[in-house]
């Protein structure tokens, strides 16, 4: 059995292959369907493992020339994959609800990125111990707000190069904001998703746990490997 074979009986066990009803089709992601099964749209993972090889590319390359690659999936069942992922590949994230101007505003929301660094390292060096306790109180309950709102931005001092973004119909503003900006999206989309926003697709199911997981890890060792690769170049540090 070819390595092809073998990814594409990978992303086939991973239920990668299911799409939504037909009747949810958006008309981009016609190009991108095998066929129908009970009513159910069915990707042709042949072309599913295409343009996911195509996507690692671009991440790899991305990495290998220090660029950042911002993960974000929002939906409850993708929330822990998206952040663990994003944290293995030292990438920022969203994994939660999207900030409206996240990209498009961002100098406002870096504001409030330093406001949660500079009230998280007072605490952690004993420098709030000089306000009251109810004082202290409203403090820590203003970092956790901060925390659950730009928590994986930290790591984002400036606008990212790319967005890796899980269900693109779902985090349709972060998408939209990708475009006007001219960021490049990397999309793992489900047949209701306008692919005509996206930069480099990953035409799969974008709902299933193994399906989000399997795709999520791809993108992330794509970006571990160009990462390695960058270190390995003997002229690295003098660029």
């Amino acid at each position: 059995m070819t390595t092809t074979q073998t990814d594409i009986k990978t992303l086939f066990e991973a239920g990668a292959h299911f799409g939504y009803a037909r009747s949810r089709r958006h008309p981009t992601a016609t190009v991108f369907i095998y066929g129908t099964k009970d009513r159910m749209d069915i990707f042709d993972l042949e072309g599913t493992h295409k343009y996911l090889e195509t996507a690692r590319a671009f991440v790899n390359s991305s990495a290998g020339n220090g660029k950042i690659v911002l993960f974000v999936g929002g939906k409850h069942e993708v929330v822990a994959t998206v952040k663990e992922t994003a944290q293995r590949a030292g990438m920022p994230y969203v994994a939660g609800r999207w900030i409206g101007g996240t990209l498009t505003n961002f100098k406002n929301i870096r504001k409030r990125i330093g406001r949660l660094q500079k009230l998280t390292e007072e605490r952690e060096s004993g420098e709030l111990e000089k306000y009251t306790k109810k004082e202290r109180l409203l403090i820590d309950r203003e970092i956790e707000e901060l925390l659950g709102r730009f928590g994986g931005l930290t790591v984002m001092a400036e606008l990212p190069d790319a967005l890796f973004v899980v269900d693109t119909r779902h985090e349709n503003t972060a998408v939209r904001e990708a475009n006007q900006m001219g960021i490049p999206v990397i999309g793992l989309a489900s047949s209701d998703c306008d692919f005509s926003l996206i930069q480099y697709p990953i035409p799969a199911n974008d709902t299933s746990v193994r399906s989000v997981r399997l795709v999520c890890e791809q993108i992330a060792n794509a970006y571990l490997e160009g990462k390695k690769a960058q270190v390995a170049k003997p002229d690295a540090l003098d660029k």
